[in-house]
């Protein structure tokens, strides 16, 4: 029974998360548009759901072939420089420019950058699991906010259904993303959000005892995933076990006894950008809240993830593994759709057509 307390308080935590994901990323759209970080020039576009999930399947197969060839260090590296890169776009926007210097004739915010560099170090030396979930979440809430910005309705739409129909061939079809989860979950790096059912415990020291094992015994125990999706490219998605996923290991261990819960970052990421986007090319159902924008549509849409959430570690606590954004992802654009339609738009405003 105290085993499936504490599973049921990481799931809540899981829940806490990924909202902070979901303001953060509203927090950060109006900021993220007057600063000019729209990535596109038309966002109305529907090719341009196509081209980044292009890129998608270019970044998985690059990381793939790095681990393949055991040149994990380079994922490393490119992992935590897009970490602090993100961390300093948020912070940049976010952090008065107290202290700025010029740099070829630009002006940089030099309390933003210490910021950055300082996630880059921590993450570096000391990736415990708490540096880990907070860069995570600075990362999550930056990349939604600038993709929802950059995607209109019908390409934001257009970019969940496909990635969620991806997700689920990768992981009950071809599996590479299990593969991919295995590989990459000893680099340390925030592709997962990792939290723990107990205080005591350590992500570092859980790594290294992995790590004796698999000397002492010739091979590492591996854990099979119960739950992966495809994180748009920053990220793993995988839920609950030491190889970024979420489950049931091979080991007599059930999800229940497990010390820590893990999701990929890319399970909050993805439908946060429906949420994101919303809120951004909407302008019926204003919600007033101070410090963020909100409407009806990003609300219900908010709403719709968190119920594929709390379905999603419900199946995963059974253990069995699960694609997470199809859930996610079908919660989010169904919630959307529900609060769009109930602000007064009609159905093909909804989808942006």
């Amino acid at each position: 029974m105290e085993q499936r307390h504490r599973a049921y308080a990481a799931v809540a935590a899981t829940v806490g998360i990924f909202l902070l994901v979901q303001l953060g990323a509203l927090a950060l759209v109006e900021p993220f548009q007057s600063a000019g970080y729209q990535a596109v020039e038309n966002p109305d576009d529907p090719t341009n759901s196509f081209a980044y999930f292009g890129a998608i399947l270019i970044a998985t197969g690059v990381m793939l072939a790095a681990i393949k060839f055991d040149i994990r260090w380079f994922i490393r590296g490119l992992l935590v420089f897009t970490s602090g890169l993100l961390t300093w776009y948020v912070l940049n926007v976010v952090v008065p420019p107290l202290v700025s210097v010029s740099v070829g004739g630009v002006g940089v915010n030099v309390l933003a950058l210490a910021g950055a560099a300082a996630v880059i170090v921590g993450l570096l030396v000391h990736p415990e699991w708490y540096v880990i979930d907070a860069t995570g979440i600075v990362m999550g809430a930056g990349a939604a906010g600038i993709f929802g910005i950059s995607f209109g309705l019908l390409p934001a739409i257009i970019l969940l259904v496909v990635l969620a129909v991806y997700d689920a061939i990768s992981v009950y079809g071809t599996e590479h993303m299990l593969d991919l989860a295995e590989g990459v979950m000893d680099l340390n790096v925030p592709i997962m959000f990792v939290v723990p059912t107990t205080l005591p415990y350590s992500f570092l020291a859980a790594q290294r005892g992995a790590t004796d094992g698999a000397d002492a015994t010739g091979s590492e125990e591996v854990s099979e995933p119960d739950t992966a999706t495809d994180d748009g490219g920053a990220s793993d998605d995988r839920a609950t076990d030491p190889d970024g996923s979420a489950g049931d290991a091979v080991t007599d261990e059930g999800p229940l006894e497990r010390d820590a819960l893990f999701i990929g970052l890319g399970d909050a990421v993805m439908p946060t950008i429906i949420v994101a986007s919303a809120a951004f090319f909407i302008d019926e159902g204003l919600i007033q809240v101070p410090g963020i924008a909100l409407n009806l549509a990003s609300l219900s849409a908010m709403v719709g993830t968190m119920v594929g959430l709390v379905v999603l570690m419900t199946m995963v606590l059974k253990g069995r593994a699960h694609a997470g954004l199809p859930l996610l992802n079908g919660g989010a654009i169904g919630g959307y759709l529900a609060g769009a339609l109930a602000s007064g738009l009609t159905l093909t405003q909804a989808l942006g057509l």
